[in-house]
C-alpha cells in the first residue's frame, strides 16, 4: 500500500511536477554507507577538470536547507552523504524513493511487481536537467548534491534489484528483509541484513560512527585507492563516452545482484569466506566505476 508523500520545494520542485509516493513501511537502508559515497566522491573529484571542479565548489558553498547539515558538508567528499543526512527531516520524505530503482526477479515463480516510478534513474535525469538548465543556483546546488549521491547509490547492486518470493511477494526491499549473521568487531555474532552488509563494503569500508556519523576524511583516500586498484578507468565496459547511461548502470547492478549478491548465501545464514572475498571485489569495482562515471558526467556538463 502506498500513500502520497509531501513534495518539498526550495526554489523549484525537485520532481518537476511528478507525484511522488512513498511506501508505508520504512526504508531501512539508503545506499552505500557514508564511506562508500565518500570513496566514490573522492575518486570523482580527483578526475574533475578545472572548470567542473570550480563550478562544483561554488555550488556546494551555497547554504541551502537544511542549513546545519549543508554547512557540515560543503566540500565535495562530504557532500556525497548529504542526501542520507536528510533522513531525520520529514520534509524530505519524498526523496526516499529516489535512492533506488529495484526491478524485481523471482526465485520461485512468484509474479513480479512493476518497477516503481519515480526512481533513481528518473531522479538522475531530472537533477541533471536542473543542473544544466536552471537559472536558480539554490536549485542547482541541491541538484548537484543529489547527483553526487545518486550516482553512488545506483552503483550499489542492491539499489537496482529486489528479490521476490512467496514469502516476500512485493520483494525483499533490495535485501533489507534478507537477514544474515556476521561476526562483529568485538568477535560476537550479530544479525543484520544483506543490504546493510553490502552498504559497508561487506565490512571492508571505513566504518560509520554513532547515528550514521561519516568516517573521518583522513580514512577515505586509502580506501578509494584500494577500490581503484585493479579497476582502471580504461576498462571499455565503463563507456565513459556515454556519461548519462543511468539505466545501463542500473542494469549492471541488477545482473550483479542476481549472479553475485544473492548467490551462495541463504536467508538467516552466514556469509562464507569465498562469498565475502568475491563480494568485496565487486563492491570495490562498483565504487571505482561510480567515481569514474560521476566525474565523466560532471565534466560533460562543465567541459
Amino acid at each position: 500500500m502506498r500513500n502520497q508523500a509531501r513534495s518539498w520545494k526550495f526554489q523549484v520542485q525537485i520532481a518537476l511536477g511528478m507525484v511522488v509516493v512513498i511506501l508505508c513501511a520504512p526504508i531501512l537502508s539508503m545506499g552505500w554507507a557514508a564511506a562508500g559515497h565518500m570513496m566514490v566522491a573522492r575518486i570523482a573529484f580527483d578526475r574533475l577538470n578545472p572548470r567542473a571542479k570550480a563550478q562544483a565548489q561554488m555550488l556546494l558553498a551555497i547554504p541551502i536547507n537544511p542549513v546545519a547539515e549543508t554547512n557540515r558538508s560543503k566540500d565535495f567528499i562530504n557532500a556525497s552523504h548529504w542526501a542520507d543526512d536528510l533522513r531525520p527531516f520529514p520534509e524530505f520524505d519524498s526523496f526516499k524513493e529516489l535512492h533506488f530503482i529495484d526491478p524485481a526477479f523471482s526465485t520461485d515463480g512468484t509474479p513480479l511487481p512493476e518497477t516503481p516510478t519515480p526512481n533513481i534513474v528518473t531522479a538522475l535525469e531530472e537533477n541533471v536537467n536542473i543542473l544544466k538548465t536552471s537559472t536558480d543556483n539554490n536549485a542547482r546546488a541541491q541538484a548537484l548534491r543529489l547527483i553526487i549521491h545518486f550516482v553512488g547509490d545506483i552503483h550499489q547492486p542492491l539499489h537496482s534489484a529486489t528479490r521476490v518470493s512467496s514469502a516476500n511477494p512485493d520483494g525483499d526491499r533490495g535485501g533489507n528483509l534478507f537477514k544474515i549473521k556476521i561476526v562483529g568487531a568485538n568477535g560476537k555474532t550479530k544479525t543484520t541484513n544483506l543490504h546493510s552488509y553490502w552498504d559497508g563494503g561487506l565490512g571492508m569500508f571505513p566504518p560509520t560512527g554513532p547515528n550514521f556519523a561519516p568516517p573521518p576524511l583522513s580514512s577515505i583516500p586509502a580506501a578509494a585507492n584500494k577500490a581503484k586498484a585493479g579497476n582502471p578507468p580504461t576498462d571499455p565496459n565503463l563507456n565513459l563516452d556515454n556519461p548519462t547511461d543511468y539505466q545501463g548502470w542500473a542494469d549492471e547492478g541488477f545482473e550483479l545482484a542476481k549472479t553475485v549478491v544473492y548467490k551462495g548465501i541463504s536467508n538467516g545464514g552466514k556469509p562464507t569466506a569465498a562469498y565475502k572475498s568475491k563480494g568485496v571485489k565487486v563492491a570495490n569495482k562498483r565504487v571505482a566505476w561510480g567515481g569514474y562515471r560521476l566525474a565523466a558526467l560532471l565534466n560533460s556538463i562543465w567541459p
